[in-house]
């Protein structure tokens, strides 16, 4: 019982950032690059920038499963499903972390949609929960965000995304709330082997996060991942590597207090209609 207890504090003091997010980060090739992923255009963008959605040409679903810090009890899944239409993108995706004495979970549907020849743009509404044991219940919550993306000619794009605008509740105690977020990237495409990200990441509650990464494409359909944060500073690298219509990334983060957080995610992208 005490065992239990014990791992129970520890996964809520590690866990607190989260909470106050109401956000975490989601997809291998996002952890892989420090999660520098503002501007990045695939499925996870669901998770760290809707507007990114708007550009999106084909379907896409993608599941993914991080290990934090090599604890059982700290165990995230992310699924995201993407579907463009006519006209705009609709998406849905999930997240959930934790174990049986602690868990969140975050459900969500968005749309998104080109709203000049350069601009894209998108909205998503979330439900969220919180369960500490069974002798504290689970909390319920429903909040917004949006994001724009913007291209700039054929190597530039200007990514901005804000998270939880209306400040959702967390808890009636002490009107306890999620924290809201924004985050502002920029990509510049050297050459078609070589990307480089820069964002800054702004917690209300917290001080800046600044982040580099570079992805790099050494031979067709493979890829070398790398990046760094900070507040707190954490490296991270991993590698993609897509066949056909299937992507599989596989990389770690690595906190310098507290150590290694594995990560892979699977992604099925269709073929591009003719």
């Amino acid at each position: 019982m005490l065992k239990n207890y014990i791992v129970l504090i520890f996964a809520f003091c590690l866990s607190f950032l989260a909470i106050g997010q109401g956000w975490m980060p989601v997809g291998s090739r996002s952890i892989s690059l420090a999660n520098t992923s503002a501007t990045l255009v695939d499925a996870w963008a669901f998770h760290h920038n809707p507007g990114a959605l708007g550009e999106l040409k084909e379907m896409q679903i993608a599941i993914s499963y991080e290990n934090r810090f090599l604890l059982k009890q700290l165990q995230s899944q992310g699924l995201v499903y993407a579907q463009p239409l006519k006209v705009g993108v609709i998406s849905v995706g999930a997240q959930l972390y934790g174990y049986d004495q602690y868990r969140t979970q975050r459900f969500g549907a968005g749309y998104s949609m080109r709203l000049a020849e350069f601009l894209f743009a998108g909205v998503q509404l979330n439900y969220q929960s919180v369960r500490l044991n069974e002798n504290y219940g689970t909390s319920h919550s429903v909040s917004a965000e949006a994001g724009l993306q913007a291209v700039i000619g054929s190597k530039w794009r200007v990514g901005v995304g804000v998270f939880n605008i209306g400040r959702a509740k967390l808890s009636a105690f002490e009107d306890d709330r999620y924290s809201t977020m924004m985050r502002l990237g920029v990509g510049y495409k050297v050459s078609e082997r070589v990307l480089i990200l820069a964002e800054a990441f702004k917690n209300l509650d917290y001080k800046t996060s600044f982040r580099v990464a570079t992805e790099y494409q050494p031979f067709k359909n493979f890829y070398l991942r790398g990046g760094v944060s900070t507040q707190p500073i954490e490296f991270a690298a991993g590698i993609g590597y897509k066949w056909k219509v299937v992507q599989l990334d596989i990389g770690t983060a690595y906190d310098q207090r507290l150590g290694w957080s594995p990560n892979v995610s699977f992604a099925y992208i269709a073929n591009k209609k003719k």
